[in-house]
């Protein structure tokens, strides 16, 4: 057994490669090998999105404050709230964040499959976004 107190695990930041706008990454858990999944708290400041990206084996996304948008490719924009769960199909090009007025915070978890959960690809537009 092994407990991981709180504040044990450094924030970081996320990477404007892969995001848009201020985006803190909490780590929750992550146990070693052989298991695959992992989890974090991310937090969206206004106006802050990812890029459009998939995840191999999918993703799980529990809403826990503010107010967020989701998107899948094709289809319209969603409006996320804390309490919502979203589930992100295996492969399925989506992007989420916050809205343009409010922070959103989301527990991601993610499963890995052959080390690697997400595969990023190009930036969400401002048109995309809806801004």
């Amino acid at each position: 057994m092994e407990v991981k107190r709180s504040g044990s695990r450094p924030s970081t930041y996320a990477s404007a490669e892969y995001f848009t706008g201020v985006v803190r990454i909490d780590p929750l858990f992550e146990p070693p090998a052989p298991a695959r999944v992992a989890s974090l708290l991310v937090t969206f400041e206004p106006g802050a999105y990812t890029c459009w990206h998939t995840h191999p084996l999918g993703q799980t996304l529990i809403v826990t404050a503010g107010a967020g948008w989701v998107q899948k490719e094709g289809e319209e924009r969603q409006n996320i709230f804390p309490g919502d769960v979203v589930y992100i199909f295996p492969g399925e090009k989506h992007w989420h964040g916050a809205t343009a007025t409010t922070a959103m915070s989301h527990i991601a978890v993610n499963e890995k499959l052959d080390g690697s959960p997400v595969e990023w690809m190009e930036p969400v537009t401002a048109e995309q976004y809806g801004v």
